[in-house]
């Protein structure tokens, strides 16, 4: 794997810190990493989006769904089961995990649902009104030069 110093952007962009570190974290370690438990990002709205993960085997007091720091962090730890228990063939992977992804900015989590042996989280971008778009109404010359007289 290439490795890229980004030494020169550090030093020439103020305010750039969350980009530099999205492409540290890409080009680091992504190759390596787990495919436990698989998981689907899905829009569904311009928005919106859900996280499905498949969980098979958790119960809800198991599974964590938290989010710091712009990350949403999903983990699971199998609670110790006090009966020794044979098994034939094992199939269902109940190893703990934990499974984070990244948030862009103004991005919130609005709930989780736990059902059928996925866990739902759904997200919505909720941009404050002072950073939408607005439209700036365009006074004409005349109003302007009656308005300056008047005062």
């Amino acid at each position: 794997m290439r490795n890229f110093d980004m030494t020169p952007l550090y030093r020439a962009t103020v305010g750039f810190d969350q980009i530099a570190d999205l492409m540290d974290r890409v080009l680091t370690n992504e190759t390596s990493r787990e495919s436990y438990p698989p998981y689907n990002i899905e829009k569904t709205a311009d928005d919106a989006w859900r996280i499905s993960v498949a969980v098979a085997g958790f119960t809800d007091a198991e599974l964590s769904v938290e989010v710091k720091e712009h990350s949403l962090v999903i983990s699971a730890k199998k609670a110790e089961d006090g009966a020794q228990k044979t098994y034939l063939h094992r199939g269902i992977a109940t190893r703990a995990f934990e499974r984070r992804f990244h948030l862009a900015d103004h991005v919130k989590v609005t709930g989780a649902v736990h059902e059928n042996g996925m866990l739902h989280v759904d997200l919505v971008r909720e941009v404050p009104e002072a950073l939408k778009p607005r439209r700036i109404e365009i006074a004409k010359s005349d109003d302007l030069e009656a308005k300056a007289i008047e005062a």
